[in-house]
């Protein structure tokens, strides 16, 4: 170490203001407490960072219905001959969430006099985790809800050829079948 203090001192100039040994152990600890401190610093975990449990993407219902009517709208409002529209979009059920399961079966055998007989016990239970939000299950995956019918109300909505454009759009945008598409004319 003196070696590279010396080698420091003839080529920056840098511990030739330093005289005492004191200075450069004062360096040497704020160096130290300053790595230290960098350390711990990735220990301590980050608040407002969301959790690994719980989706980033994660939409109600509501929501989601919301931004489906918006997308749709936009893209059947560039439809040739709609003009501007409203939507509806109605579902089925609500967001379902799939969380881990952890299964215990005991399987009870007994033998008399009919046969043997066979009992199973069947214990099912959901994995739980600790969160920065406290103990929650964990999440395996989540399913957007249904869509159980749309209505577009647009200012083509009366000619044919609109509304089958209209109709293909939205079938094809949310893998129903066209039973669950309504097309109308706006009174606007």
């Amino acid at each position: 170490m003196k070696g590279i203090l010396n080698q420091l001192n003839e080529e920056n100039g840098i511990l030739s203001k330093l005289k005492s040994k004191k200075a450069v152990n004062v360096i040497l600890a704020i160096g130290l407490l300053g790595m230290l401190l960098i350390f711990l610093s990735t220990l301590i975990p980050e608040k407002g960072k969301p959790s690994n449990t719980v989706s980033k993407y994660s939409l109600s219902a509501q929501e989601y219905v919301e931004e489906m009517e918006r997308k749709l709208a936009e893209m059947i409002s560039s439809v040739e001959g709609a003009g501007p529209c409203r939507v509806m979009v109605t579902l089925e059920n609500g967001v379902e969430y799939v969380y881990a399961r952890e299964e215990d079966i005991n399987t009870d055998r007994k033998e008399d006099s009919n046969g043997i007989s066979e009992r199973d016990d069947k214990k099912e239970s959901i994995i739980v985790v600790d969160s920065g939000n406290g103990r929650q299950g964990l999440l395996v995956t989540e399913i957007q809800p249904t869509v159980r019918g749309v209505v577009v109300v647009c200012q083509g909505g009366d000619q044919p050829i609109v509304q089958e454009r209209i109709i293909n759009l939205v079938t094809t945008a949310l893998n129903i079948s066209s039973k669950r598409v309504c097309v109308t004319k706006s009174s606007e």
